[in-house]
């Protein structure tokens, strides 16, 4: 085969919830370094959806994973050369990109929020993704209409 597989890369359990997915979201969230940072924000977002949380029996923790699967998209367009045009393809997603792009969209439409602190925007943010409601959710959405769009290219696939 020319492609060679990448190796899987192992993710050490976070030091409070003791969850490797915890350590693969940090490490996003992650500026210049500053992982310690990061973890602060990422805690405070969980204390801060423990406190928003009303009659929810889940805990902060569960309510993220639950907003990560809601913003995990399924499928994608990729551009391919066909013809002398450029059509846009979808692809199914491998469930490793899956969280990855889940992740990313978490963090990128966080961002975009009026909120004062990241950890504020990364509450409200996770707290509408496990409502299937925000700008994360959104953006999901967005990316599955172009595969719906473009399925009758799905022919060509790589």
């Amino acid at each position: 085969m020319r492609k060679v597989k990448k190796k899987e890369k192992v993710y050490f359990p976070d030091p409070k919830f003791h969850e490797p997915l915890v350590t693969r979201f940090v490490n996003h969230l992650m500026k210049n370094g500053k992982k310690n940072i990061a973890y602060n924000i990422f805690y405070n977002a969980m204390d801060k959806i423990d406190i928003i949380k009303e009659k929810e029996e889940k805990s902060a923790l569960e309510i993220w994973k639950e907003g990560l699967k809601n913003v995990m998209p399924h499928v994608e367009v990729r551009n391919r050369r066909i013809g002398g045009s450029n059509i846009q393809i979808p692809v199914p997603i491998s469930s490793n990109n899956k969280i990855t792009k889940a992740m990313k969209l978490l963090i990128a439409s966080a961002s975009t929020r009026n909120e004062k602190t990241m950890a504020h925007k990364l509450a409200y943010e996770t707290w509408d993704a496990f409502h299937e409601q925000g700008e994360a959710v959104k953006r999901k959405e967005n990316i599955h209409k172009m595969a719906e769009a473009n399925k009758a290219f799905s022919h060509f696939r790589f």
